[in-house]
């Protein structure tokens, strides 16, 4: 048994599934109740509570977690943002999520580890006034820290780069070899180092280069998580596939007609993205990728589009939404876990998520070893 842990912002309970049954969930919680029905769905309702994390007291959260999880929302820190950042309606609920923390710790059950993950954006909303806000907080409540950027494709075909605040508490050992004494690739972006430089002399001084294992080799492609027979959604029409043809820039054009001469089936992965046509205007333009990889997933809103896939074989061509499906296979969740019915809500749940695999990782091999120390010599201890 790893630890116990509670689930802010929980969604549909992708960190639970990437942590595994080695982890107990004590708590878990979200405002949208749509996601909270799934939740309900594949891991049952007894841990969840849906409502605004603003209205939690400690008295809500059960026991003592050794980990606290906050994927807390990113639309105001994302470049798609308003730029808001954490003084936003959305990515501004970091601040009442904290304020529960620091009332834990009030109550004498503070957590060994603290993870919020969120979009790299983070590292440089406000000119990186928001991540070292974030640095100042933990650094204040007696933890110290570091963070990583772990991109998805590494395990998944899905370019999908986030960014891991890991803090431990400062009185938790550091096991020898989990601690680099500077930046690593690929674990450490040249954004998250100017990041790190512009944090207060303080959280400096906590800071941690944690130092991660290679990434695993990735043998899965794009291609492999295909439904032969999609379910909740259909082929376009003709017509339609030749209107999401016309929609290409030439650059784009060009990729298909390479695709048709490979002499085997390739599949492209597309999103409508608005660009200027060099007369002064924007138009919506269809972007297609070949190289065996899906565009990072999105929320359907807030002008987003949906992703498609375009399945070229010879001068064969089809087109599509991606199932519902196929975009939680690109967020690793097994193929038995619950998924909506309605397709903008199943799309939406993904696409707002962590990717299981990523979450696994960052576990076996950062907070387990941390929280397994933690244990050891708080035992040595007594």
């Amino acid at each position: 048994m790893s630890g116990a842990f509670y689930e802010f912002f929980a969604g549909g309970g992708m960190a639970r599934a990437g942590l595994g049954p080695g982890w107990t969930c004590l708590f878990a919680n979200d405002f949208d109740p749509k996601k909270a029905a799934s939740y309900e769905a594949n891991w049952g309702a007894s841990d969840l509570k849906v409502g605004d994390v603003a209205d939690l007291t400690t008295k809500d959260l059960p026991g003592h977690a050794d980990l606290v999880w906050g994927s807390f929302p990113c639309q105001d820190l994302s470049l798609a943002g308003a730029g808001a950042g954490l003084k936003g309606e959305r990515s501004g609920t970091f601040w009442p999520f904290w304020k529960l923390v620091k009332a834990l710790q009030a109550n004498g059950r503070a957590p060994t580890m603290i993870v919020l993950e969120n979009v790299c954006g983070a590292l440089t909303s406000h000119g990186g006034k928001d991540f070292a806000a974030i640095g100042a907080a933990l650094t204040s409540a007696g933890y110290r820290f570091g963070a990583v950027v772990i991109d998805a494709v590494h395990f998944l075909p899905q370019s999908r780069p986030r960014l891991f605040i890991v803090a431990v508490r400062a009185d938790a050992p550091v096991p020898m070899g989990f601690e680099a004494g500077n930046p690593e690739g690929p674990w450490h972006s040249a954004a998250l180092v100017e990041a790190q430089r512009n944090l207060s002399r303080r959280s400096r001084e906590n800071w941690i280069w944690w130092r991660l294992p290679s990434p695993p080799f990735r043998n899965l492609s794009f291609i492999d998580i295909l439904e032969e027979n999609p379910v909740g959604v259909e082929w376009h029409s003709p017509e339609q596939t030749r209107k999401l043809l016309g929609m290409m820039s030439p650059v784009n054009a060009a990729k298909v007609r390479e695709a048709m001469k490979a002499n085997r089936r390739m599949v492209g992965a597309i999103y409508k993205r608005t660009r200027p046509n060099g007369e002064g205007r924007k138009i919506q333009r269809a972007e297609i990728r070949f190289d065996d990889i899906a565009g990072c997933l999105r929320t359907p809103a807030g002008g987003s589009s949906r992703q498609s896939i375009m399945v070229v074989d010879g001068r064969s061509i089809g087109s599509r939404l991606l199932s519902p499906r196929e975009a939680a296979r690109l967020m690793g969740l097994p193929e038995d876990y619950q998924l909506p019915r309605n397709y903008n809500e199943a799309y939406h749940l993904a696409g707002d998520g962590v990717a299981v695999p990523v979450v696994k990782f960052l576990a076996s091999s950062l907070l387990e070893p941390l929280l397994a120390a933690y244990k050891a010599a708080a035992k040595k201890a007594a």
